[in-house]
């Protein structure tokens, strides 16, 4: 079940706040997972006019989506959105207080702001389109990360890139140009530089009139028929860790447990 809105009352037990910064970039399958292992959504629309709780009080975990805008100031000082710096204190407060937080390429962005890392125009250029990232041996003991296979089918559609990890964030995937692709702050909030949302018609609203395909010289047909070819394998990686997310928030995850008891494609 996905709610909108602010909640009128918090008496479902497992809540996962949902912050879509941008109405091109809603939950999608990363949605859809989450649900299917438990979880109840609640999206808030801040562009839309939703106001941000000041604290995570009743929910049990926290994702912040992508989006068009910068995580870090404009030049004339302003914030990349009028509601950044409630949500940079929102994603503090998850870390501080352990809820199990997912931030998903601007959200991983600024979960990295949030907490002094440093985020820039990518000086290796835009990333579009479906690629592999490869797991750090850090990954080998994260809750989640463990359970990824060695080099991951991604989504790409960024022109910022974490340069800095902030101060005590541990690097779990990487990529040659890009060296910060997911990273751990604490030990419940992860952050992704890629896609694991999307579908293949997202994608393709995207593409549409993309001036960033234009100005890259991609044609917009071959990126969208890229990413769909890379749908079941990013389902096949995915939708388990969205699993073993979920599991977490509902206090459901023992990793002890062998790992073919962990949530599996289809579970």
């Amino acid at each position: 079940m996905v709610a909108h809105g602010p909640p009128d009352s918090l008496d479902v037990v497992a809540t996962a706040l949902v912050i879509e910064n941008d109405p091109t970039d809603d939950p999608r399958r990363l949605g859809e997972w989450l649900t299917e292992a438990g979880l109840e959504l609640r999206v808030l629309r801040p562009y839309a006019g939703d106001e941000l709780p000041a604290d995570l009080d009743g929910y049990a975990a926290l994702v912040v989506l992508g989006g068009e805008q910068h995580p870090y100031p404009q030049p004339d000082g302003t914030p990349g959105a009028p509601w950044f710096p409630a949500l940079e204190g929102l994603l503090r407060k998850a870390v501080r207080h352990r809820v199990p937080t997912l931030g998903i390429c601007l959200g991983g962005q600024l979960l990295a702001t949030a907490h002094a890392g440093e985020v820039m125009r990518s000086p290796s250029g835009p990333e579009v389109g479906p690629c592999v990232v490869g797991k750090r041996d850090a990954a080998e003991t994260d809750p989640l990360f463990r359970y990824v296979p060695l080099i991951p089918d991604v989504l790409q559609w960024h022109v910022d890139e974490i340069t800095e990890l902030p101060r005590g964030a541990t690097l779990l995937a990487a990529s040659t140009r890009y060296p910060h692709q997911a990273f751990r702050m604490g030990d419940r909030a992860w952050g992704f530089q890629f896609h694991i949302e999307c579908d293949t018609a997202m994608i393709a609203d995207w593409a549409t009139d993309s001036a960033l395909l234009a100005r890259l010289g991609y044609d917009p047909e071959m990126v969208v028929a890229a990413c769909d070819a890379v749908m079941v394998d990013l389902e096949e990686v995915w939708q388990p860790f969205a699993a073993r997310f979920a599991a977490l928030a509902l206090g459901e995850l023992d990793d002890d447990k062998p790992r073919t008891t962990l949530p599996l494609l289809g579970h």
